[in-house]
């Protein structure tokens, strides 16, 4: 119908994806809202898809209280080549990364520590962005079958820390060299609009 957004880059699809749970008490089952063990509503992993300002995909859980890693499995069965993947560091797991770039798919997510992985090269500094220094490096993760994935790590020293008090933070990618850090960074740094979205 002619309603798409400009695309962020072309020949890809970006997706974003985060957890959205039901936390009013409103929303609970009228008859157990009183009981001590009342039941918590569900939560879901919702994709977001800028280029049409919609939410495209849901995978929906019961269960209030899951992690949003217990969901992952569903998600990657919709993964397509050239998707572009964009998530905070709750989705940083080895299995979702790897998966990702087996399918041909790309991925910006923040690292998590719990993440392991070997270093390919040191960091080198490669510019700045509006929040900080930025440096990369090469670093390799490898799956659950022994098959060796070569990412990119950026690391962004923050001129003003986050809200939790960071003063670092790391990205991990698989996107083409001939995409500049800079480029990276702000990718991951548009993440809020899918928080936008949440409230529309």
């Amino acid at each position: 119908m002619g309603g798409e957004r400009a695309p962020w880059r072309a020949g890809y699809r970006i997706k974003m994806v985060d957890g959205n749970c039901l936390e009013a008490s409103e929303h609970r089952i009228k008859e157990l809202r009183a009981a001590p063990g009342r039941a918590f509503p569900g939560k879901s992993l919702v994709v977001y898809e800028p280029a049409q300002g919609l939410v495209t995909d849901v995978f929906p859980c019961e269960d209030g209280h899951t992690q949003e890693r217990a969901l992952l499995g569903p998600v990657l069965t919709s993964v397509q080549k050239n998707d572009r993947w964009i998530a905070d560091r709750h989705f940083c797991t080895r299995a979702f990364l790897t998966e990702i770039d087996a399918r041909g798919g790309c991925f910006v997510i923040r690292e998590h520590q719990g993440l392991p992985w070997e270093m390919g090269s040191p960091l080198r500094s490669c510019g700045r962005t509006p929040t900080g220094q930025l440096a990369q490096q090469r670093v390799c993760v490898v799956d659950e079958q022994g098959h060796k994935h070569l990412f990119r790590r950026l690391q962004i020293t923050l001129a003003q820390a986050t809200r939790d008090g960071d003063m670092f933070l790391s990205i991990l990618t698989n996107l083409p060299c001939q995409v500049s850090a800079q480029h990276v960074a702000q990718l991951y740094q548009n993440r809020w609009k899918l928080a936008t979205a949440f409230q529309h």
